[in-house]
């Protein structure tokens, strides 16, 4: 019988690396083998279209898995929006862009490799706003 070299990974939050803190968002994150775990806490409105500027479409080319703890997102697809309320279990398909509400707190996953190209592109258009973050 092969040997099974699969193992599981679990974390604090604190060990959590924030990598925003503004008066927008908290973000943390941590990364478990090929996928991006982030803890994400919106302190205002949050928009990310204005970041996704150069993107295929201009839209989020990357899919994610996660859970609202608080609060209300609405993803945003060329043909059509859903809204995810807090309790809910989400799944967001490429090809999206996202408006979420002051108080939102969530848990995402993301494809590791994919989420790092897309926060290039949006680091990039964050700083040519001259804005304070996120």
């Amino acid at each position: 019988m092969a040997k099974d070299n699969h193992k599981g990974a679990h974390s604090p939050l604190s060990e959590f690396e924030t990598v925003i803190a503004s008066k927008t968002a908290i973000w943390r994150q941590f990364e478990w083998g090929e996928m991006r775990v982030g803890y994400e806490t919106y302190l205002e409105d949050f928009d990310d279209a204005p970041l996704l500027k150069g993107l295929p479409d201009n839209l989020c080319p990357c899919p994610h898995w996660g859970y609202l703890l608080a609060g209300r997102m609405t993803v945003r697809y060329p043909d059509h929006d859903e809204v995810v309320k807090a309790g809910e279990v989400y799944y967001m398909a490429s090809g999206h862009t996202i408006f979420v509400e002051a108080g939102t707190v969530l848990i995402e996953f993301s494809p590791r490799e994919e989420f790092r190209k897309l926060t290039e592109i949006a680091e990039e258009n964050l700083a040519g706003t001259n804005s304070e973050g996120v």
